[in-house]
């Protein structure tokens, strides 16, 4: 296939186009370094002001505040999950939100390193929805409270965070960050697989606040030791450095290009109402998976009924070049994943297709 079709996968994800040009043009040589950045060392000049670029953007994108360290690690979002809970579960109790299929992955790994207690699960809803604030009572000796802030399988988002107290609040925030503004003084740690909207797979970013560094227990394995990591700035070993330099490009967009997080969040819901306005508008020819409060700016989930038509639907949607709309083989259905680097024109040909395959066989 030589020409892009409309990609809505759930990760690894689309990237921007006018980021993938200018890493074309980059990629036989970076400028100045005499070769490719998949070739240069990563502790010479060239690497240096990449790592610092991607740093730089993030900081900026997020204002954040210089007590917090920003690390790009290896093993995506889910090697986190067992990563923070050695660094700060230590064999005691942590709170954790059981809204979704990637929370109970992060719970089952905490298992294995201390207490995991849920003090709110949406099972018994078929998480459809997240928490209300006044649902989570967290316990005066849990470590964190760990939050998931977008489930990208049920496409159930979270926006309005409950009161921890003076507890640390960890957030995976793989599918949706820097989708939009999140108030992160509002997080001890935040971290996030990159291949939903800031890069490739095979690196996740974590933000974490400096004092957290100091409860970090010794020997634990080097690579897995938020502390050493941070004392390195994430370079005690071979990092992953096109991750990083795509990274750099990518949230260089969003801050240069795109304007920034407010004006990213504009799109994104202009992009979402697109989607669930066809839902809505259907008469239940569309069921939508999330309720309206949680409705996913970056995972719209839902689901056709009567025999074949969902198989019909994403096949001729394929067809039509869109791309990625089956729903994960965990729950069935269909999902468009609409991450940042998506275009408008992208979901305006999905709502389009959605609105006619209705009259064809509503």
């Amino acid at each position: 296939m030589s020409e892009r079709f409309h990609n809505f996968s759930a990760g690894p994800a689309v990237l921007p186009v006018p980021v993938l040009e200018e890493v074309r043009e980059e990629l036989l040589c970076y400028p100045g370094a005499g070769a490719s950045v998949m070739e240069i060392s990563h502790r010479s000049e060239a690497f240096d002001a990449i790592h610092a670029m991607a740093k730089d953007n993030i900081k900026a994108l997020l204002n954040l505040p210089d007590d917090y360290q920003i690390l790009f690690l290896q093993g995506g979002a889910s090697l986190q999950f067992s990563m923070l809970a050695m660094n700060f579960l230590n064999g005691g109790a942590a709170d954790y939100v059981e809204c979704g299929t990637w929370a109970q992955k992060a719970i089952g790994e905490a298992k294995k390193h201390g207490t995991p207690r849920i003090v709110w699960s949406g099972k018994a809803e078929n998480f459809k929805r997240m928490p209300r604030p006044d649902e989570v009572s967290v316990g005066a000796d849990a470590a964190y409270l760990h939050l998931t802030s977008n489930e990208t399988i049920q496409g159930v988002e979270m926006f309005d965070l409950p009161d921890a107290g003076k507890t640390p609040v960890f957030c995976d925030a793989s599918s949706n960050f820097l989708s939009r503004p999140t108030g992160i003084t509002k997080y001890a740690l935040m971290y996030a697989g990159a291949q939903k909207n800031i890069g490739p797979s095979g690196v996740a970013v974590a933000l974490l606040r400096k004092d957290l560094l100091e409860r970090v227990p010794a020997n634990l394995p080097s690579l897995l030791d938020y502390k050493l990591m941070a004392e390195n700035d994430s370079l005690y070993n071979t990092p992953p450095c096109f991750g990083i330099y795509m990274i750099g490009k990518v949230t260089g967009w969003i801050r240069n290009t795109i304007g920034g997080l407010d004006a990213m969040e504009a799109l994104n819901r202009k992009k979402a109402n697109l989607l669930y306005s066809v839902i809505d508008a259907s008469g239940g020819f569309y069921k939508g998976h999330a309720e309206v409060q949680n409705r996913s700016l970056m995972n719209v989930t839902f689901i056709l009924d009567g025999g074949d038509l969902e198989k019909r639907f994403i096949k001729e949607a394929t067809a039509a070049g869109l791309d990625g709309l089956k729903g994960h083989r965990s729950v069935g259905g269909c999902r468009a994943s609409i991450y940042n680097a998506l275009p408008l024109e992208g979901v305006q040909a999905l709502h389009d297709f959605m609105v006619e395959f209705q009259k064809k066989n509503g």
